[in-house]
């Protein structure tokens, strides 16, 4: 290989590496925009972080598809919330970005005011699977699963490393991004009682 061609090869590596990092720091800064935009109260600031047509299941409280369903939770029930005292923690999420598609994985805390106690309280910790899409207005998320860590197998499972490329799953479960069936069954009975 000349000295012509390593070179090439080398801009080429950091320059895929950089588009890397650009993706994975856009996606985190989507993920670090819901909190505020939710108890904030901006229903359509906090549903333009989805794409169109993009899923939010709140596991086992409410399944919304489409930005008009967020807009309605963060106008509709939610209102209840933020006026109580309320506030949305996301964690860095685990990002995992292949070409237009990436995936990942995070906790989610919602931290609740209490006003006879003086004091602020953790009201849900949960587990979060994310599927997001490259749209022409840059990253979007078209997937998130929000699940509470109550000890339920198939929610911690969500946390659970992806598998080495070309390997088995590790022991312990299939992380479902995006659902696995159990959890999804079981998504649809809590929603049929509500």
């Amino acid at each position: 290989m000349s000295e012509t061609e390593e070179l090439r090869a080398a801009v080429e590596t950091l320059a895929a590496k950089v588009r890397l990092l650009e993706d994975q720091v856009e996606i985190m800064q989507l993920v670090a925009q819901y909190g505020p935009a939710v108890d904030s109260g901006s229903a359509t600031a906090t549903a333009e972080l989805w794409t169109e047509d993009g899923t939010f299941d709140a596991v086992p409280h409410l399944r919304m598809r489409g930005r008009d369903a967020i807009v309605d939770m963060v106008n509709g029930g939610h209102q209840r919330l933020i006026q109580g005292g309320c506030g949305h923690v996301l964690t860095v999420p685990h990002i995992e970005v292949d070409g237009d598609q990436a995936t990942g994985r995070s906790y989610a805390l919602n931290i609740r005011w209490d006003a006879d106690a003086d004091r602020f309280w953790v009201a849900r910790v949960s587990a979060n699977t994310w599927r997001w899409s490259r749209t022409p207005q840059g990253w979007r998320i078209s997937e998130r699963v929000n699940a509470s860590l109550d000890g339920t197998p198939e929610h911690r499972a969500m946390l659970a490393p992806p598998p080495p490329a070309g390997g088995d799953r590790p022991v312990g479960g299939d992380p479902p991004v995006g659902g696995d069936p159990p959890v999804e069954r079981r998504h649809a009975r809590r929603l049929e009682d509500q």
